[in-house]
Parts: C-alpha cells; sequence; structure tokens
C-alpha cells in the first residue's frame, strides 16, 4: 500500500477529511512568505481542535520549514505537537541531525539537461538523506521556489531512484495522475497539496478522490 501526505492544510476540517480518507502525513507549512504559511498559534489551534475531534494516533503530523534558524524549528515542533519536520531548503547534513524530530528532506530534482546525470546527482543525494535515518522526498526544481512548485519532472529519474529507496514523490500530482505516477515509479509514499485544492483551497471532495486513487493504484513490484 502506498502511503500518501496531503500538505498545506490550514483548518481542522480537512485535516479530518484526510485523516478519515486513509492519509499517513498531515502537513502543515510554516515557510515564510508562501501562501500556505501558518503563524504557530493559529496552526497550534488547528491541531488541537483535529485531535480534540480525531483523538490521539492517526497520520504523523509534518511541519514545512525552509532555511530557517533551527531553533525556531525546534520550537514550533514542541509548541505545535509535531511528529515530523519537513526541511524544504538548503539545510546542510549537519543541520537534519540536530533537528528535535524524524526528518523529510525535500531534494529538488533537475530533468532540464542530461537525463542520465539528473538521475545519478538525486541517486546520490537521496543515497545521503537515507543513510543518514531520515526520508527524502523528490519534488521538481524550480529556482527560487521554496517548498513545492506543483508542476511534474520526469518519472523516469523516480523510478530508478525507487529501485533503491524509499521516497516521497511530489510534483504535480493530483487525483487524475496520482495512480500512473505509482504505477510508473512505485514510491514508497506520494504528497500533495495544490493538486486538491479548488480556486486555492483545499476540496475535500478532491482530497478523498485522491486518497482512492492511491488505494486502487497496481503498485509494480521492485
Amino acid at each position: 500500500m502506498t502511503r500518501f501526505k496531503i500538505c498545506g492544510l490550514r483548518d481542522a476540517d480537512n485535516a479530518v477529511v484526510a485523516a478519515e480518507s486513509g492519509a499517513d502525513f498531515l502537513g502543515f507549512n510554516f515557510v515564510p512568505g508562501v501562501r500556505r504559511q501558518l503563524e504557530v498559534d493559529r496552526a497550534r489551534e488547528i491541531i488541537q481542535e483535529y485531535r480534540r475531534r480525531r483523538g490521539k494516533g492517526g497520520p504523523g503530523l509534518v511541519g514545512l520549514f525552509a532555511d530557517q534558524p533551527l531553533d525556531d524549528v525546534n520550537r514550533t515542533v514542541e509548541r505545535v505537537g509535531l511528529d515530523l519536520a519537513q526541511l524544504c531548503g538548503d539545510e546542510p547534513h549537519q543541520y537534519w541531525e540536530v533537528v528535535s524530530v524524524p526528518v523529510i528532506k525535500q531534494i529538488k530534482v533537475r530533468d532540464d539537461g542530461d537525463i542520465s546525470q539528473a538521475t545519478d546527482e538525486t541517486l546520490r543525494r537521496v543515497g545521503e538523506v537515507v543513510s543518514s535515518g531520515h526520508m527524502a522526498m523528490l519534488d521538481k526544481y524550480q529556482a527560487g521556489a521554496k517548498g513545492g512548485t506543483g508542476r511534474t519532472f520526469d518519472w523516469s529519474i523516480a523510478a530508478e531512484v525507487a529501485r533503491r529507496y524509499d521516497f516521497l514523490l511530489a510534483g504535480g500530482l493530483n487525483p487524475e495522475n496520482v495512480a500512473r505516477a505509482i504505477e510508473t515509479v512505485g514510491p514508497w509514499g506520494v504528497d500533495v497539496s495544490s493538486g486538491v485544492e479548488t480556486d486555492y483551497v483545499k476540496d475535500p471532495e478532491k482530497i478523498v478522490a485522491f486518497a482512492r486513487q492511491v488505494a486502487g493504484a497496481d503498485v509494480p513490484a521492485r
């Protein structure tokens, strides 16, 4: 069964819908200046309400950060009650090791040049993350972008990585293409944010549809 994360949540209602649809992770964005940014106190309120309605356990709660001071990240993790931190910037290996919760490290894949070289570089970077005991996420590279781009990249790169490593596949996924992505790549998990939105707001029907497509996808044998 392919795991999945619903990211960029900004309210308890959609967090509950995602959890009830079988999401393995719920993502909350703390990257300054991005559209889905949550202030710490607001995120705490959302998660408290979510916990009140859903109880303990359930999906892992993930905070998204990008090149932010380590003390700020760890304070946010503690105050909000997060289970994991997703690092979306250029944080070095030494930074990963002192985050207070397990790390998902975003790797931005460049597919605008030689695909063989891009594959080798992605394999190297994923290997570094995995060998450090963390989870990797593959997303499309876009100059200046902090976090996700909402755009797909060449899945042949990800398919080659999936032969050796577990990772989360992100980048332009939605209910219409996620089953094909899973069947093409065979990732450990998939991640979606803008692909389950309507007019830039999370759409519960799209969240449910995405979950159904993940569940019904044929996972290729490795």
